[in-house]
């Protein structure tokens, strides 16, 4: 079911949106981000993710979302928590309201070998070392908070 631009804007302005991020690192421990192309954090490095559908079970989403965003399907899935996005703006480009979501953290891991292949919201996909993540103005700021404090053993 999709909601019309209005009503999504209602939506948008009245309650917050659930949505589920992949944080994936790889062998080396470097960590999967893509640059964003759409609102919110448009133009900055993010961890892949989206929202969850209405009646959409957490590992169908969790499917469906790594598909289109990757191309691949993740090989194991772990929660490590609820985390506020709150941004100024809006996936619509309207002015007057911002957007909160209560994104789900998921630690995932992909099939050895899997080709990564970037959907239409990211220009690229690539992997960061965390020092670097966590130093660079070009990557979000709710990015970098998954992984401040986190036990080295946790992400």
């Amino acid at each position: 079911m999709h909601l019309s631009p209005s009503d999504f804007a209602l939506v948008i302005q009245s309650l917050p949106l659930v949505s589920i991020d992949l944080l994936i690192r790889n062998e080396r421990g470097e960590v999967l981000l893509g640059y964003r192309r759409n609102r919110p954090a448009s133009d900055y490095w993010f961890v892949p993710g989206g929202r969850i559908r209405k009646n959409e079970a957490l590992k169908d989403a969790m499917r469906r979302i790594s598909r289109s965003e990757l191309g691949v399907e993740p090989e194991s899935w772990e929660l490590l928590g609820a985390f506020d996005h709150i941004y100024p703006d809006n996936a619509l480009g309207l002015d007057g309201f911002g957007t909160h979501y209560v994104a789900l953290g998921y630690r995932c891991s992909l099939p050895p070998g899997s080709d990564i292949v970037p959907d239409a919201q990211h220009a690229e996909l690539r992997w960061w070392p965390l020092e670097e993540l966590m130093q660079s103005p070009q990557v979000h700021l709710n990015t970098k908070r998954y992984f401040e404090d986190a036990p080295a053993n946790r992400l």
